[in-house]
C-alpha cells in the first residue's frame, strides 16, 4: 500500500469510537516540508501530516504537540504529548507522524489502534 502524497491541504479522518470525525489536515512529503513541520508556529490548525517519517523532534519548537505515529496502513500505533526541545524515539512500524497541538488528539478520539484516512486534492 505505497501512498504518495504532495505538499499541501488536504482532510484527516479520525474512525473513532464516537463516529468519523473530519479534522484539516497539512501534508508535509518533501524533505524540506517534514524538516519544517510545525516550527516556528504558535498555533496548528487541524494537524499536520508528515510523510514518511518514523519519528519527530520538537527543537525550537514554541508550543508542545500531540505525536501520533501511524503504520502503512494508517492505524494509530501510539500517542504521545511532547514538549518544546525534546527528542521523540522512532517507533518500529511507524510510516506516517500526525501533530497536532497538545490535547487536541484526546479530544478527536485518536489513540492506538483507531484508523484514519487522508484526503488530499
Amino acid at each position: 500500500m505505497g501512498r504518495r502524497w504532495r505538499d499541501g491541504r488536504g482532510t484527516l479522518t479520525i474512525h473513532g469510537e464516537r463516529g468519523d470525525v473530519a479534522i484539516p489536515l497539512e501534508v508535509a512529503s518533501s524533505y524540506r516540508a517534514r524538516t519544517k513541520g510545525l516550527l516556528g508556529r504558535d498555533a496548528v490548525d487541524g494537524a499536520m501530516l508528515l510523510t514518511p517519517a518514523g519519528g519527530v523532534h520538537t527543537f525550537r519548537m514554541r508550543i508542545p504537540i500531540d505525536v501520533a505515529h501511524l503504520d502503512r496502513n494508517l492505524t494509530v500505533i501510539a500517542v504521545r504529548t511532547m514538549k518544546p526541545g525534546r527528542l521523540g524515539l522512532p517507533r518500529l512500524r511507524s510510516r506516517h507522524v500526525l501533530e497536532a497541538e497538545a490535547g487536541a488528539m484526546a479530544g478527536w478520539g485518536v489513540r492506538a489502534g483507531v484508523r484514519v484516512t487522508v484526503e488530499t486534492g
